[in-house]
């Protein structure tokens, strides 16, 4: 598990390789990610966005950007977590994931915050050699 802390936001994630989906003659590995953001603030939070870089073991790198997760953007009360699953697809059997969230806080301010997600590794089982 991969864990990371940003004015008092903690990201959690946790992967697993999907071999039914993929398929090694055809360079499709699939991953799933687990997140847990817990809010350890003071003040409630909005994610509005998040940004995603992903690479593969042979250079690509892609973005992906766009509004909230899995079609939810989740108020995050103090004390509270939120969790989702969502999945990677990769043309090598190793790859790495990082980004952050935009999160709002809910109070007067209404100030918007970068929130870290820790970079993790995507591996097949077999490259764990």
């Amino acid at each position: 598990m991969e864990i990371c802390t940003t004015n008092g936001i903690t990201v959690k994630v946790e992967t697993q390789f999907l071999p039914a989906h993929s398929d090694a003659r055809s360079k499709k590995f699939f991953f799933a990610y687990f997140i847990t953001i817990e809010n350890g603030s003071p003040l409630s939070v909005q994610l509005l966005r998040r940004h995603w870089n992903i690479r593969d073991s042979n250079g690509i790198v892609r973005e992906v950007e766009g509004e909230g997760v899995v079609g939810r953007q989740p108020v995050i009360a103090p004390g509270e977590s939120y969790r989702y699953s969502s999945y990677c697809n990769l043309m090598t059997e190793i790859g790495r994931m990082s980004g952050n969230y935009l999160m709002q806080r809910l109070d007067s301010t209404e100030e918007l915050m970068e929130v870290t997600i820790p970079s993790f590794w995507l591996v097949a089982p077999c490259k764990w050699n």
